[in-house]
């Protein structure tokens, strides 16, 4: 038997830190949707911090079993995160609540002409013209799958605008921190995870009062809806890290155009769990066109000069280079 390429090998771990992502984010998306209609459980961003509370748990767990190793990330970097992160939430759960849900999906599709920019801008990276006419396709099938109703006004659009950009910088800045600084998904989270839990569960409930005009701690509480949380938190680990895995490999563009995808399985998953949510003619034809767009944008991105950083060296100190080139071969199968 032929042993097996470092091509083959990391084509596999890319395959399957895809599905990873693919399978926990759709799976969180149903949970999360039974909650909140089904069981009235509102606070949307209280759950997220539940989430990173249960991600920071998994981390002192591997950090204790020896699989998280010590590392260094700046306080000024760790701030600066955390600010987009949860501007990112923030502005995302404001936004869909101030507009309609045609110009809150139109906001999300424009994260990826703004993750091409920053890729630009500050990597440098030049794409062809198969390249952004595919990207342009996946954005085309994406919009007519789900844009229906279209209407803003200056503070949903004013919303719109910090979720977009705060949540391209936070995608950006993940893939940016893994290669500067040589961290490992598992380490980024270790660092990430704790600040991002302490700060959601501090500000999240008085933004969920402002936003609902409800109180989490008034909720009913009740077996079934705390199992559902339960469910929820814990599927968001290998959310949260399979996202930091996936944009480590892929870059934030390629995490969003392939992201997508997963838009398109949640319309197909609420067809079967939530029979109201029908799929009619226009809604399959858009699926169609985005994962054409999709696969155009695999083949066209992965071609030489397809997407490429034409001169740019991240900053490091004699000793990362050092270890990274070390450490490379680890890297390329964990990050």
């Amino acid at each position: 038997m032929a042993p097996v390429s470092k091509a083959d090998k990391k084509v596999a771990v890319d395959a399957a830190a895809w599905m990873f992502n693919v399978v926990t984010s759709v799976g969180i998306i149903i949970v999360n949707k039974a909650l909140m209609a089904t069981y009235g459980y509102s606070f949307a961003t209280t759950l997220t911090g539940l989430h990173f509370a249960f991600t920071t748990l998994m981390t002192i767990v591997l950090r204790c079993l020896g699989y998280i190793h010590p590392s260094h990330l700046p306080f000024p970097e760790l701030l600066r995160f955390i600010l987009f992160a949860n501007f990112s939430i923030v502005g995302m759960n404001v936004s869909l609540m101030w507009n309609s849900v045609g110009f809150y999906q139109i906001a999300k599709l424009s994260m990826i002409p703004v993750s091409c920019l920053l890729e630009m801008v500050l990597d440098k990276i030049r794409y062809s013209r198969d390249t952004k006419l595919s990207i342009g396709l996946v954005l085309v099938g994406v919009g007519v799958c789900t844009v229906t109703d279209v209407s803003v006004n200056s503070k949903g659009f004013l919303a719109a605008f910090v979720a977009v950009w705060s949540t391209s910088l936070q995608q950006y800045y993940v893939h940016y921190l893994q290669r500067k600084y040589s961290l490992s998904s598992f380490n980024l989270l270790g660092h990430t995870a704790p600040a991002q839990a302490a700060t959601l569960l501090v500000g999240g409930p008085v933004l969920d009062y402002w936003l609902t005009e409800k109180r989490v701690d008034m909720y009913d509480y009740n077996l079934v809806s705390v199992l559902f949380i339960t469910l929820s938190c814990t599927i968001a680990i290998g959310t949260n890290l399979s996202q930091f895995i996936c944009i480590g490999r892929f870059t934030a563009v390629s995490f969003q155009v392939l992201g997508h995808m997963k838009t398109i399985l949640v319309l197909v998953m609420g067809f079967f769990f939530f029979g109201r949510e029908g799929l009619n003619l226009h809604v399959v034809i858009g699926m169609i066109i985005a994962v054409l767009g999709m696969i155009w944008y695999g083949n066209a991105s992965s071609k030489p000069g397809g997407k490429e950083r034409r001169s740019y060296s991240l900053p490091t100190t004699r000793q990362q280079k050092l270890g990274a080139a070390s450490d490379s071969d680890d890297n390329e199968g964990t990050a």
